[in-house]
């Protein structure tokens, strides 16, 4: 199939695409960045705008910056940038180690990082990431700037607090201690499928005990999120398979997990529990 009828607007600055974004919204003007998830639902006509406002030439976009305590990831970064460590840091390992079980190498040669926040698939591993490390989304608009906690950001499935006259230009993820430890786990009916279920886990061992411990699970429910419950499982506890069986148990307990036609919500608790428990293993 073919899209609908659209006209494309090629900005070349970030003050140029929001003025156009602002004039082209109300006509569900969007905005084109990697196109890996917008234009194929445009293809089946289940999206339909009447503009795109492409950003591929629109300068400084393409940056990742790091101050010393924030990695600043611009909109036009694809998801190929890590796969290698973008800083000396266990953050940049962790992106790397994520990076590999997004789609297919081709998607991750075109699709961007800050497109994958703002499509708000919640099975997507960027996604996944923004929630556990609580990241801050800089949301552009002719108005000026507005800084979006990873908690208020994601808003169910496919839904975000962009306003539709926002830009995502940039996201920024804390630089993780020197000294953290980092586990990723994912389940996917095949290779390069949306996950049903996947889990990040991020703590440092104090005097042999896990402290400042994040547990985030995504694919599970509507939006990915930080698990409270199973955080508070694990912080002062020596790791090991009790502490990593007691935290997963939590998480499975805390989700409110999503069914359709072929997953039901036990299967997907189950999942939960599973992917939580390799992550923590993973990171051990």
């Amino acid at each position: 199939m073919k899209p609908a009828p659209f006209v494309r607007h090629v900005p070349k600055t970030l003050e140029e695409a929001v003025k156009i974004l602002s004039e082209v919204a109300p006509q569900d003007g969007r905005v084109l960045a990697g196109g890996q998830s917008l234009v194929p639902i445009m293809a089946f006509r289940l999206a339909k705008p009447a503009h795109l406002v492409d950003i591929n030439e629109v300068a400084g976009l393409d940056k990742i910056e790091n101050d010393g305590k924030t990695l600043s990831i611009g909109a036009r970064v694809r998801h190929a940038a890590f796969h290698k460590p973008v800083v000396d840091n266990p953050l940049g390992r962790l992106l790397a180690h994520v990076a590999r079980h997004i789609a297919h190498y081709p998607i991750r040669m075109r699709g961007t990082f800050c497109g994958s926040l703002a499509h708000a698939d919640p099975s997507s591993e960027w996604c996944l990431t923004a929630a556990t490390l609580d990241a801050i989304m800089v949301a552009r608009s002719a108005r000026g700037e507005r800084l979006i906690a990873a908690k208020d950001f994601f808003q169910g499935i496919m839904s975000t607090a962009l306003a539709e006259d926002e830009l995502l230009a940039q996201v920024r993820l804390p630089l993780l201690p020197p000294d953290a430890k980092f586990g990723f786990n994912e389940f996917s009916r095949r290779a390069g499928d949306f996950a049903m279920s996947a889990a990040l886990v991020a703590w440092r061992a104090k005097d042999g005990k896990m402290r400042e411990v994040r547990v985030g699970v995504g694919g599970a429910e509507p939006s990915p999120r930080r698990i409270a419950q199973a955080e508070a499982a694990l912080e002062g506890q020596t790791p090991g398979d009790a502490a990593f069986r007691a935290a997963a148990e939590a998480a499975a307990n805390a989700v409110d997990a999503m069914e359709d036609h072929q997953t039901s919500a036990d299967y997907r608790r189950d999942l939960v529990r599973a992917v939580v428990r390799r992550a923590l293993e993973m990171s051990a």
